[in-house]
């Protein structure tokens, strides 16, 4: 499983553990780096710069393999540059930009050999990211959990691998070893899998999310625009039914307006502005669940290090099963 972004890693295995928004924590990403793949954390589930800095240092004394960390690089993030900074100093391995231009990110990590991997989700942006000097494209596709793409893998991969020379690493709808083993087969130079590792005993979510990942399927998945405006994938709980996965004119003008939506939320402080609450933040990361249709596959709590054992044993059986329809064995 030695392939171009293995080489640009330095990891056994072609995998990132994807960063997920409010999931991953720094056990995650040390027992992601002890198993041989590349966790990455997002410097948003840190409140504060100084929370970051502390925990990049937590992960550095715990160990001495690569992780990442995701900035989102629009305007929104307010703290991108001091987040780019700590990250920085401390010395993490690669950084994955979402949301906006990477070029300062690109920068500023050329110096220190830092990689840069940038979240795409069409041909147009994945060029404009490797003229920029991106080492790698992340291919969101239509599977992926959270944020998604609106391109299948099995045209968004191809359809990189011919137009970019940087290594493409595909996102979304893997949850097993012979899913690996397709996108591999597709031309993917590696994987950011996400989902598989929300319910695992790592993992700081609720006991009654992780038990969600377990008793809903594929066809639990659907896609609401409620939490940022965008289209994300979530697990189609009693309460999403409840509260829908359409905005509604409050949410729909306050997602167009950023200034409107904070001051709506100090609104909601007060008493007699729980009709605001209701109609406008209904949906939060901690009352909506994120994950993607991989969420079949998930059938117990496990541990990142068991699911990454299973990934492997699952590939060669899957890699076997193929030669043998091929007649090779």
């Amino acid at each position: 499983m030695k392939t171009a972004l293995t080489e640009l890693l330095g990891t056994e295995l072609p995998i990132i553990m994807a960063p997920m928004f409010l999931v991953t924590n720094v056990e995650m990403i040390v027992a992601a780096a002890e198993s041989g793949i590349a966790g990455c954390i997002p410097a948003l589930n840190f409140r504060t710069i100084e929370e970051l800095e502390k925990g990049l240092k937590e992960i550095k004394s715990r160990t001495n393999k690569p992780f990442g960390v995701n900035l989102i690089v629009n305007k929104s993030n307010i703290l991108a540059k001091k987040q780019l900074h700590a990250c920085l100093d401390a010395g993490v391995d690669f950084f994955i930009t979402s949301l906006g231009s990477p070029e300062e990110v690109i920068k500023e990590s050329k110096n220190q050999k830092i990689k840069v991997l940038c979240d795409v989700i069409e041909e147009e942006y994945a060029k404009k990211v490797e003229d920029l000097g991106a080492d790698g494209i992340i291919a969101v596709n239509s599977g992926a959990g959270g944020h998604l793409g609106n391109i299948p893998a099995s045209v968004l991969v191809p359809a990189l691998k011919s137009k970019c020379k940087i290594p493409v690493i595909s996102a979304g709808g893997v949850g097993t070893g012979s899913g690996i083993l397709s996108m591999l087969a597709l031309g993917a130079d590696g994987l950011s899998i996400g989902t598989p590792f929300i319910a695992t005993k790592e993992s700081g979510v609720s006991d009654d999310y992780k038990k969600a990942c377990i008793d809903y399927s594929a066809e639990d998945i659907v896609v609401t625009t409620k939490l940022s405006g965008s289209r994300c994938t979530v697990i189609n709980t009693p309460y999403v039914q409840k509260i829908g996965t359409d905005q509604n004119i409050v949410e729909n003008l306050l997602n167009k307006n950023k200034q409107l939506k904070k001051y709506a939320k100090m609104l909601t402080y007060y008493k007699g502005m729980k009709a605001i609450e209701k109609a406008a933040f209904s949906a939060t990361y901690k009352t909506v669940w994120c994950a993607g249709t991989s969420v079949e596959f998930t059938t117990e709590v496990g541990t990142v290090k068991g699911i990454v054992e299973k990934f492997k044993s699952e590939f060669a059986v899957a890699e076997q099963n193929l030669l043998k329809t091929l007649g090779r064995i």
